[in-house]
């Protein structure tokens, strides 16, 4: 019992390591972007301040958004991620602090209901939530009914967010994970928020999430294949 929880502490010691060291290049790879913004739903601007939203985006455009979180609005807002509840998730959790966000640890695949409890505890206490709906392992593209589901449990509005890159490199990982060449140009675009109706049955939460997904793919401007 003591050498695994000796392994557990270890483990999670590399994990806040390298969530560090992912957020420091994130911070310097920044800095040489060049970003364009615009806030469809007023939510960047300074002078608004709406109720906690969810925000929405891709799993594999993750990358740019934390470096630019305060000029997005993100300055005026409480905000937290959803992460898994992997090391992987301890890495990112761990980096999102350096930009000033917090984290609620779940996923669809694992911690589900700690997950959703979470995020709608932090929705209910001011902050806004943050998810990727096809993350922590895919399918690339699909929105889980998760995100669905808080909005309609909370009457939160989901705002997706789209981010595209003039130039940029796809990984080789189950979502093409996407990096944008340093100086290229990056746009990020705050869409029309989604309104769930908490009243609807089987069919019009499927559609809402059929809604979003399309909204979210429309948005991506990267093949599917």
């Amino acid at each position: 019992m003591a050498q695994s929880q000796k392994t557990e502490i270890r483990a999670n010691r590399s994990s806040r390591l390298a969530g560090y060291l992912v957020g420091y290049l994130m911070k310097c790879w920044g800095l040489t972007l060049r970003y364009e913004i615009n806030g469809k739903p007023g939510v960047t601007a300074p002078e608004i301040a709406p109720a906690p939203v969810i925000f929405a985006l891709w799993h594999n455009r993750i990358f740019t958004m934390p470096p630019i979180w305060r000029r997005t609005g993100g300055k005026n807002r409480k905000s937290v991620v959803l992460t898994s509840a992997s090391k992987d998730g301890t890495t990112l959790a761990t980096a999102m602090s350096m930009f000033g966000l917090g984290a609620i640890r779940g996923s669809s695949s694992r911690r589900a209901v700690s997950a959703l409890i979470g995020m709608k505890k932090a929705l209910r206490e001011g902050f806004d939530v943050c998810v990727t709906p096809d993350g922590p392992r895919g399918p690339r593209y699909q929105v889980q009914p998760g995100v669905i589901k808080i909005a309609q449990a909370t009457g939160a509005k989901i705002i997706p967010i789209h981010i595209h890159y003039t130039s940029f490199w796809q990984l080789n990982t189950w979502d093409r994970f996407v990096i944008p060449k340093p100086f290229s140009r990056v746009s990020v675009i705050f869409d029309q928020p989604h309104q769930i109706s908490q009243d609807g049955g089987d069919e019009a939460f499927e559609n809402a999430r059929i809604a979003l997904e399309k909204c979210l793919s429309d948005g991506c401007d990267d093949h599917r294949s």
